[in-house]
C-alpha cells in the first residue's frame, strides 16, 4: 500500500524541520506538507530538513489561512491524484511522532482496518504537559461519542490517525462541503467512518506538548474553536448536516 502523510503547517517554526527529520522509508512513501502563508524562513526550514531525509517531501503553498479542514484536504486531493491508498494526517509541531506511524498504519496494512485512530490513553500511549482543561475535555468528550456512535472510544481530539484513501471516495461522505474547512473536517470524518459500518480500532501514540502557553503549544482555542470540535457530532446526529 502506497502511504502518504499529510501535515497542515502553520507557522511551526523551529519545529517542523525536527518532524521531517524523522521520518524513514519504513514509515511512509512521502510526505506531503500543506503550509499555510509560507514565508522565506520557513521554507527554507524545510528544505534543509528534506535534504537530510530519505523520504520525499512535496509542499503545497497556500498563500492564506482557510483553516486546518481546508489545508487538509488539499492534501486529500494530492493523494487521491497520485494513487495513495493509505493516508496518515499528523501534526507539525512536534507532538506527533513519525516513529509511531507503524503502530497506526499495521492494522490497515496487515489486518484488514480502515481508519485507526491514535489514543495516548490507551496501554502503551502516553501525554505529557497537556494544559489542565484540554487533559478533562480530552478524557471526557469520548464518553459522547461512545455513547452517540455506539461504538467504543478512548480519544476523539487527537489528530494522529490513519485510514484507506478509498474512505474519501464513499458516496456517503462529502468531504468537501464548505463548512468542514475548520476543525470540523476530522471529526466528520470520524463519526462517518464509526457510523457506516467501516472497520475501525485505536491504537496507542504518545502526544507531547513541549509548551504550557497556548499560543505555543497548538492553534486551537477550546474557549473560541469548541463549536468546531462539538458541533459535527450534534449537527449530523440530528440530520442537520450530511
Amino acid at each position: 500500500m502506497r502511504r502518504l502523510a499529510i501535515i497542515p503547517v502553520y507557522r511551526e517554526i523551529g519545529k517542523i524541520g525536527t518532524v521531517i527529520e524523522r521520518f524513514t522509508p519504513e514509515s511512509v512513501d512521502e510526505v506531503c506538507l500543506v503550509v499555510d502563508y509560507p514565508d522565506e524562513t520557513i521554507l527554507k526550514e524545510i528544505d534543509d530538513s528534506r535534504a537530510r531525509t530519505q523520504v520525499p517531501v512535496t509542499i503545497i503553498k497556500n498563500p492564506a489561512r482557510n483553516g486546518i479542514g481546508f489545508a487538509i484536504k488539499k492534501g486529500y486531493r494530492y493523494a487521491l491524484s497520485h494513487g495513495f491508498d493509505l493516508i496518515v494526517v499528523m501534526a507539525g509541531n512536534g507532538k506527533d511522532d513519525p516513529r509511531e506511524i507503524s503502530r497506526l498504519t499495521e492494522p490497515i496494512s496487515k489486518n484488514g482496518y480502515d481508519y485507526v485512530q491514535g489514543s495516548r490513553f490507551l496501554p502503551g500511549g502516553r501525554g505529557e504537559r497537556t494544559p489542565f482543561l484540554r487533559r478533562i475535555f480530552t478524557r471526557l468528550f469520548p464518553f459522547a461519542w461512545t455513547f452517540l456512535t455506539g461504538v467504543r472510544c478512548t480519544e476523539v481530539t487527537n489528530g494522529f490517525r490513519a485510514y484507506r484513501a478509498s474512505i474519501l471516495e464513499d458516496p456517503e461522505i462529502n468531504i468537501w462541503q464548505d463548512w468542514l474547512n475548520g476543525y470540523e473536517l476530522e471529526y466528520y470524518l470520524h463519526y462517518k467512518v464509526l457510523t457506516l459500518g467501516y472497520r475501525f480500532t485505536e491504537r496507542p501514540v504518545s502526544k507531547i506538548y513541549s509548551h504550557t502557553k497556548r499560543e505555543s503549544y497548538s492553534h486551537i482555542s477550546p474557549l473560541k474553536d469548541w463549536q468546531q470540535i462539538v458541533g459535527p457530532i450534534v449537527l449530523l446526529r440530528l440530520g442537520a448536516r450530511h
